[in-house]
């Protein structure tokens, strides 16, 4: 019996070594994404589901960021091997402008994924009905290593006002935003991402709230005179969130998801590969996944040379480059 009962610990013990072995061996990727009230950590999240199912020895985790230039920064050190981020925060980190001034990251476009949309948003009862009324306000510009608060700046400026003297400028996550706006401790918001975005939905929703998009689009054009034509101005239809009952211009900028320059050539193909064919399973947490379109990696959208994998797959799909 004791040498049945050891051959048995023996077993066990053998087969939690194979096991421990066998995720050792996995390759772990670390998905940078925002904070939970946007879209790229829903989307992250998918993300990750689908690469942990269908890409053989790769296990993927969604990490709560603060957004573009955080998750750009993880990158750059080494803490992070993928990341959402809108195309002028990448712009700025390749280049070594701005944020990045004096250290350029050596990134690479695996996709172009959907197009940001800046949201201007405030409620009833704050007195703000256009752009100019945002002067002598509290607005919430984003928080701190976030690509929506480089967005802001450069908007704010824009329409001719200077963030730092012509208004109140709060650094808060869009979930903080929207709560410091239904509390009343601001005035207004901005946010660049998804459309709908929860927060937002969640704001419009809120009973004695009423929500109002502020429309800002005539920003792009001198947004594109200074930083090139990674801007555009679009809309947010309405009916987008609740009680939102006209369409609004709006400045748009297409969200990336990046890698190393470094990374490894097959693992990036088979990931873009996963993403384009399992793209359905996205779409299914949110909507905006859609946009995930092999014809939009040739729109000139992204500004960053795509990585080697990801150009591997696209050829075999018909895209030149």
């Amino acid at each position: 019996m004791n040498r049945v009962m050891a051959a048995l610990v023996a077993a066990v013990a053998a087969f939690g070594l194979a096991t421990a072995g066998a995720q050792d061996n996995k390759t772990r990727i670390s998905i940078g994404t925002g904070g939970t009230g946007g879209v790229y950590y829903p989307l992250g999240g998918g993300l990750a589901a689908i690469l942990s199912k269908y890409v053989p020895g790769v296990d993927a985790t969604a990490e709560v960021t603060a957004g573009s230039i955080a998750n750009l920064q993880l990158i750059d050190g080494g803490k992070s091997e993928m990341g959402f981020t809108m195309a002028d925060a990448a712009w700025d980190a390749y280049n070594g402008l701005d944020k990045f001034s004096g250290k350029k990251v050596a990134l690479r476009t695996l996709a172009v994924f959907y197009p940001n949309r800046m949201h201007v948003v405030t409620v009833e009862g704050t007195g703000i009905s256009k752009f100019a009324d945002l002067k002598g306000k509290r607005v919430s510009t984003g928080a701190p290593a976030s690509g929506t608060e480089v967005m802001s700046m450069r908007l704010i400026e824009a329409h001719g006002l200077d963030p730092n003297k012509d208004m109140t400028r709060e650094r808060l996550s869009v979930a903080e935003s929207v709560n410091a706006l239904k509390d009343g401790k601001i005035d207004a918001l901005m946010w660049v991402g998804g459309v709908p975005t929860p927060s937002i939905t969640d704001l419009a929703a809120t009973p004695g709230k009423k929500i109002k998009l502020i429309d800002h689009g005539a920003g792009a054009e001198n947004m594109r005179k200074k930083y090139g034509p990674i801007y555009v101005q679009n809309k947010i239809l309405a009916n987008a969130y609740p009680g939102q009952a006209a369409d609004t211009t709006n400045v748009d900028v297409w969200n990336l998801l990046v890698v190393p320059e470094k990374a490894d050539e097959q693992l990036v193909y088979n990931i873009t590969k996963t993403l384009f064919e399992k793209k359905d399973e996205l779409v299914r947490v949110h909507k905006d996944a859609s946009f995930l379109d092999l014809n939009n990696q040739t729109t000139g959208a992204s500004p960053l040379p795509f990585h080697p994998g990801a150009v591997r797959y696209f050829r075999e799909k018909g895209i030149k480059f």
